[in-house]
């Protein structure tokens, strides 16, 4: 924990950030009521610098872990096991064949305006994310769940066709396209927040800067300087200020690991959300390393409509040239576990086999696809965000490829935002990727790959697998929708290798837990700041 400290000039983020104690003489009782009232503040190393804090426009985990602070859904994730627990709603009822959710409000949930939080603003925030014109990147994930939702994001429909509705002013309804099992443990992802939309209509875009900025969550944003750092202080309307311990949250984007691990070493961050490669071994020996699973998976998105990669035979051929045991052993080092499939095991949903390690195997489908011993193979691109991590996986697989394969690529690495915009224009021959599981089921894996979805910017397209997973929608939880998801990643993985899953990811944080409490391992890598205080 951080006290006192100073920051002179702007956070430069390639090294270390400076910070200076600052202390004064003064009678010893006076220092003693001080060092009493001293505020408990909690710094983070955050990553990339966010792209937005609008929770519509948001896609990626270093805007998740801010949200996490600032805003709240129908539900919130629970510390130590990321399930849903009551939030905006204080209660809720399934029907009976599990497609009709209604959620009843609390009458103490408000802005931190003051203006009460109605079942009507969440109809109006989740018709604001599904509206085409928001062109929201995670506008696919309600999709998946609310009834209308597709059909008025691809322009085939008015807003009245999305089954959302106020029953009165805290009674919210909805309903799904099936009945789906996950529901609520999705509900606290950041696409379902209700937003402030009586500030959106004063402020439009900019509803976000901090002195126009509303929330409802267990911090309000006190402010935001691009580059250096986002602080929030607690939010003295939120229906639960009581729990809220940490009298300032500030995050520090910090894009180098290397940076990001001096920062906590040197006392300077209390929790680094990642560690750099050549620190794992270093890591590995102190008590403040938490090192756990994490449902995730590490890939790369291969573009299926830029030839070579239009072939599924070079699209197998460059999985399978891939040592991935050695890459874990050597070069991400810090527990991760290979993957031939998409969705890692999980309860009811053993992993399938995918296609493994097959060198030979390798060389014969580039032959056979024309390329033999990689003779007149263009060279491609391979696209990462900056990262030391990232960047040495690519060069391990780079150096496979050329080895075992005889083909170059290029390493590019782009900042997170020009990144991610190339992602999504499929403007990029193979890509680094990794998706953290939204909820604690396999369709979280598999849904986003569908003909045309939103991040899906491999642009692969199988009609059968696009029917087994809407067909898999409508199954209730069993053995049996079990199954038809693992036929469907099959195709995916087995029959056409749309994508290249590496390795299963494992949460690498930096925190010292005998001074911190309320933060926990847990397998979504979910750890709202509204829980965490000083021990």
């Amino acid at each position: 924990m951080k006290k006192t400290l100073l920051v002179f000039g702007l956070v430069a983020l390639a090294a270390s950030v400076a910070f200076v104690g600052c202390a004064r003489e003064e009678p010893a009782e006076t220092a003693e009521v001080s060092a009493a009232a001293e505020p408990v503040e909690f710094f983070i190393a955050n990553g990339a610098e966010p792209e937005t804090i609008d929770p519509h426009l948001a896609s990626g985990v270093p805007e998740h872990y801010i949200l996490m602070g600032l805003m709240e859904g129908l539900v919130t994730p629970h510390p130590e096991t990321a399930n849903a627990t009551p939030g905006v709603a204080e209660s809720w009822e399934i029907s009976d064949d599990g497609t009709v959710y209604t959620f009843t409000l609390r009458d103490d949930a408000v802005w931190s305006d003051g203006v009460p939080i109605t079942a009507q603003q969440f109809v109006d925030s989740w018709i604001r994310i599904l509206d085409p014109e928001t062109a929201a990147p995670y506008a696919w994930f309600p999709t998946m769940f609310i009834k209308g939702g597709a059909e008025f994001n691809a322009g085939e429909a008015d807003a009245g066709a999305v089954a959302v509705r106020a029953l009165d002013d805290k009674t919210f309804q909805f309903e799904t396209v099936g009945p789906l099992p996950y529901v609520l443990g999705a509900l606290s992802h950041y696409s379902f927040a209700v937003v402030p939309t009586h500030a959106i209509e004063e402020y439009d875009d900019e509803w976000t800067l901090p002195e126009n900025f509303v929330g409802n969550g267990p911090f309000v944003l006190e402010e935001w300087k691009p580059q250096e750092q986002l602080t929030m202080v607690p939010n003295d309307t939120y229906w639960n200020k009581d729990k809220v311990q940490l009298d300032r949250v500030v995050f520090y984007p910090v894009d180098d690991n290397t940076t990001m691990y001096n920062m906590f070493l040197n006392g300077e961050v209390d929790w680094a959300t990642d560690v750099p490669q050549g620190q794992i071994d270093a890591a590995k020996l102190r008590d403040d390393f938490q090192v756990a699973p994490w449902l995730g998976t590490y890939y790369y998105v291969m573009n299926n409509e830029r030839p070579p990669l239009d072939d599924a035979r070079v699209r197998k051929a460059l999985s399978l040239a891939i040592d991935r045991e050695m890459l874990v052993n050597t070069v991400s080092r810090a527990g991760e576990q290979p993957a031939w499939s998409m969705v890692p095991q999980m309860d009811g949903y053993p992993a399938i086999d995918g296609l493994g390690e097959d060198v030979a195997e390798a060389q014969a489908l580039l032959a056979e696809a024309g390329f033999p011993g990689g003779a007149g193979f263009p060279e491609l691109t391979l696209l990462y965000n900056t990262n030391e991590s990232h960047k040495a996986i690519g060069e391990f697989i780079q150096q496979q490829w050329l080895d075992n394969l005889g083909i170059n690529i290029t390493l590019e690495n782009q900042e997170w935002g020009t990144y991610l915009a190339s992602r999504r224009a499929g403007e990029f021959d193979v890509a680094r990727a990794g998706w953290i599981g939204d909820y604690q089921d396999p369709n979280t894996f598999l849904d986003m790959f569908v003909t045309d979805g939103a991040m899906n910017g491999g642009r692969y397209s199988n009609a059968q697998y696009d029917a087994l997973i809407e067909e898999a929608a409508t199954m209730p939880a069993g053995p049996a929708r079990m199954a038809k998801m693992a036929d469907a990643e099959r195709i995916f993985i087995e029959e056409d290798q749309g994508v290249m899953p590496i390795y299963y990811y494992v949460n690498k944080d930096m925190i010292n837990l005998d001074a911190w409490a309320g933060w926990y391992k847990n397998v979504m890598g979910w750890h709202p700041v509204g829980d965490v205080a000083a021990n």
